[in-house]
């Protein structure tokens, strides 16, 4: 009788492990940045707004060298990626006894447009926002060196979330 059991165990285990494989068979996963060479030609023609303040620019900045792989803007783009960048920062714990905040907050965020160069048909309308948290230091020079850091970091990583945006779209 084990012999039995034991046989039907094993084809039981085949068939469940048939069935996998050909459900995975099924599955196709593509990477975002494959080696497709027509969405890195694609990103490479966008051209970005110019910035209004510091931290935009480090935004346009970022998406500059990400799109093109640090190549620079094209002299014939064709994408426009028109871009409105605001921060705004918070302070998050209050000592009450110092009467001073210890921790901030800044946030980035961004609405932008992704429009054909030729026609200026829109292909995409989004809002994007990064947060980056910062220690509120008791000297002065510091607390404005660890906002400007901060500030940086959340624009570096939303300018990563809309190159990310922009290559799912132009991949389509």
């Amino acid at each position: 009788m084990s012999s039995d059991t034991s046989n039907q165990s094993r084809r039981a285990l085949l068939l469940v492990s048939l069935g996998l494989v050909t459900a995975l068979a099924g599955c196709q996963v593509r990477p975002l940045y494959s080696e497709d060479k027509s969405t890195r030609r694609m990103l490479a023609s966008i051209s970005f707004s110019a910035a209004k303040d510091r931290v935009g620019q480090e935004v346009r900045n970022r998406l500059i060298f990400l799109a093109a792989g640090g190549q620079g803007e094209p002299a014939h783009p064709e994408y426009l990626v028109d871009m409105n960048v605001q921060t705004q920062s918070q302070d998050v714990l209050y000592d009450s006894s110092a009467d001073k905040a210890t921790a901030g907050r800044v946030t980035v965020s961004a609405d932008y447009t992704l429009k054909k160069a030729t026609d200026g048909s829109v292909l995409r309308i989004a809002h994007r926002q990064s947060v980056a948290l910062l220690d509120l230091p008791t000297q002065e020079f510091a607390k404005l060196r660890a906002k400007r850091d901060a500030e940086d970091r959340a624009a570096h990583e939303l300018a990563e979330l809309i190159s990310a945006d922009l290559a799912a779209v132009l991949a389509k």
